[in-house]
């Protein structure tokens, strides 16, 4: 990736980041990364959500200070 098409993403996801942080959405910098990866590969954003939601259902008892959960669940 050339200089310029990376300072593009990389102001893109800080937008992206920010506008999550307003929404409260939980999500760190790195899985909204994924995320918008996957959407730029043609995946559903809203099946995303979906499952984003799912497995924060089904993992409740994993947070940022248990060992091992990842930080993009919490």
């Amino acid at each position: 990736m050339d200089p310029e098409a990376a300072r593009i993403a990389r102001e893109s996801l800080d937008l992206a980041f920010h506008m999550s942080n307003i929404l409260d959405t939980g999500l760190d910098r790195h899985t909204l990364s994924v995320l918008i990866a996957l959407c730029d590969l043609g995946v559903n954003p809203e099946a995303l959500a979906v499952v984003v939601k799912e497995l924060r259902k089904e993992k409740p008892s994993l947070s940022p200070s248990h060992p091992a959960a990842p930080s993009s669940l919490s």
